[in-house]
């Protein structure tokens, strides 16, 4: 397996493009074709073995605080030996491989610490967002319970909350500060730098994933230790990232994407990842950190590129920077067009999921053939397809289609294992050979893939998957809602706004007053980026035979009305609109 790691740190460091795009699909056609050893450790096998055998001293993890500037530097060595410290102490606490771990802290050194430590100790990381509300957590906990809680101390409040409420202890509650009932982070600093690695199964879970869905709370996406680990050559070659880079990625630990590219791409190919913590994200603040730090391969949302491309980007040296990479949805001509004047660099978009790694894009090969709008071409990973309402391979140009993983001739090392617990979800998106990605596209004459939208009802909005289930929810519990329909309205920087469409009780009226403690009713409930932003009062929704609401019909109504006058009767409030509430911000 080890080979296989050099090959792509080989590939990545070649700049002809045409030898690379050769290599590359070379590289994995022998990899989907490959037997995959039974037992995989990738922390003791690759971090360890490669990367720390042959380069102890090299940068690892820059850690800084935009804040206050403070900055943290440790060294594949010394990562190391902070994820053996760790496992020492989790064995001194009665924790074992097949443990599961929730970590819910900011973005701090001790996330790489536990991720690290945790896949070398063969304990099922559970990343846990901070904007998770006490419900959240309580459902969580419930269905799948935490062994061993790593929290900074404004989350140790919520979680021993939830906790209770459940009546459950996890083995270990280690908090990042002081808290009665809890144990402090620093006592790992009392063991040893050495830690035996646990023997783990290519096909042990390693990684369990909570991610939206349109009906019911969410699933739980479990990785093994190969699919994550190795599955991410993919994600390193489309980023393009080399050993001598500096990688940074704007994405919060609690999320798939965060061990995506500040965990795994920079990783597995033995560069240095770049963390920040921030109370807000201040543009400013930001790239005169990406400037400061020199960051030469950097991965962000389409919503922080259109913040990016309207500042003044003289203002800053963004000179190293060799890579920008997208991902979420395609981004638009100006947004590119601005970002390459100012850095040479073109911005290349990658599609993937929380069940896959990178499956669609343009990699660094094609970089000066981006077509603005699409979201590349499948890479060689993964077998894409297109496929019609019946099921049947779509090969005509300009047809809309289900995005899916063709299966009959590999299964891809990257696609996930299973939705733990739920096989009815599994049956639903394995079928006939396809794994259904929930995603439309379609492509053209030239084989460039131009993504269309959800194929089920989930909300994107800015970098986040909200499922309508859990607003609704939210809303029905409100006295004065009989009803709700939530679905995701077009929005030039977000893509989606969540929109409700709510039918009252008998006895309650629309108004401004009704629309505002909605508002404040779901902010108690939802976090933040859940809240519907747009509320609209209606007398009824489009419904099928069975009763089914269809949001289908919500969201051409959504599309339709965008950027078009609406009509005065229309009962619509605006989370902006509002003084009363702590923000007016979309």
């Amino acid at each position: 397996m080890k080979e296989l790691f050099k090959e792509v740190i080989r590939i990545n460091m070649m700049e002809d493009a045409l030898a690379t795009q050769e290599c590359a699909k070379k590289l994995f056609i022998q990899l989907n074709a490959m037997e995959i050893p039974e037992y995989f450790n990738w922390a003791s096998d690759i971090f360890e073995d490669l990367h720390v055998k042959e380069n102890p001293d090299k940068k690892a993890l820059i850690w800084t605080d935009l804040d206050t500037r403070e900055t943290k530097t440790y060294s594949y060595g010394t990562l190391f030996q902070k994820a053996n410290q760790l496992i020492n102490f989790f064995h001194k606490s009665g924790v074992e491989k097949g443990d599961s771990l929730y970590m819910m802290t900011p973005n701090l050194p001790e996330n790489w610490f536990a991720c690290l430590g945790c896949i070398k100790a063969g304990i099922v990381s559970v990343p846990t967002a901070t904007t998770m509300t006490q419900r959240e957590l309580e459902f969580r906990f419930e269905i799948y319970p935490p062994n061993v809680v790593v929290a900074d101390q404004a989350s140790a409040d919520l979680i021993d909350k939830a906790l209770e409420e459940i009546k459950f202890q996890p083995k270990l509650k280690l908090v990042l500060g002081q808290k009665a009932g809890w144990t402090c982070f620093d006592v790992i600093e009392n063991e040893s730098f050495d830690a035996k690695a646990a023997k783990t199964k290519s096909d042990d879970i390693l990684f369990c994933f909570f991610t939206s869905g349109t009906t019911g709370l969410p699933k739980r996406v479990g990785h093994t230790a190969v699919s994550y680990p190795v599955g991410h050559l993919s994600t390193a070659v489309m980023i393009g990232v080399r050993p001598d880079d500096i990688h940074h990625n704007l994405s919060a630990p609690g999320w798939a994407k965060w061990c995506w590219s500040s965990f795994f791409a920079p990783f597995n190919v033995g560069a240095t990842t770049i963390g920040f913590k921030y109370s807000f994200l201040d543009g400013e603040q930001y790239l005169d950190a990406v400037s400061r730090h020199k960051v030469t391969t950097f991965c962000a949302p389409p919503t922080v590129w259109r913040t990016f491309v309207n500042m003044n980007l003289d203002s800053f040296d963004l000179s190293c920077l060799r890579n920008s990479v997208s991902a979420g949805e395609p981004l638009n001509s100006d947004v590119i067009e601005k970002w390459k004047k100012y850095t040479k660099t073109q911005i290349r978009d990658i599609y993937g999921q929380t069940e896959s790694t990178a499956m669609i894009g343009t990699p660094p090969w094609k970089k000066e053939n981006i077509r603005p709008g699409s979201f590349g071409n499948p890479f060689f990973m993964y077998d894409m397809a297109l496929a019609d309402d019946e099921g049947n391979e779509i090969t005509q140009a300009d047809q809309v289609g289900h995005i899916v993983v063709k299966l009959n001739n590999w299964r891809p090392i990257g696609l996930f294992s299973e939705y733990i617990g739920n096989p009815e979800k599994m049956s639903s998106v394995f079928v006939d050979n396809y794994y259904y990605t929930g995603d439309r596209a379609s492509f053209d004459e030239d084989g460039y893939w131009w993504f269309v939208g959800r194929a089920d009802d989930v909300i994107k909005s800015s970098d986040y998957r909200i499922g309508p289930f859990e607003v609704e929810s939210a809303l029905v519990e409100h006295p004065a809602v009989s009803e709700a329909a939530v679905v995701g309205s077009p929005d030039p920087n977000r893509y989606q706004l969540v929109k409700a469409y709510v039918i009252l009780n008998p006895n309650y009226q629309a108004s401004r007053e009704l629309a505002l403690e909605l508002f404040k009713h779901t902010v108690t409930i939802l976090p933040k980026f859940k809240i519907p932003r747009m509320i609209e009062f209606v007398p009824e929704v489009p419904k099928t035979i069975s009763g089914k609401i269809r949001r289908i019909e919500l969201r051409q109504i959504e599309i339709t009305k965008h950027g078009n006058s609406v009509d005065e009767g229309i009962k619509e409030y605006f989370y902006w609109d509002f003084p009363e509430l702590s923000s007016k911000k979309k």
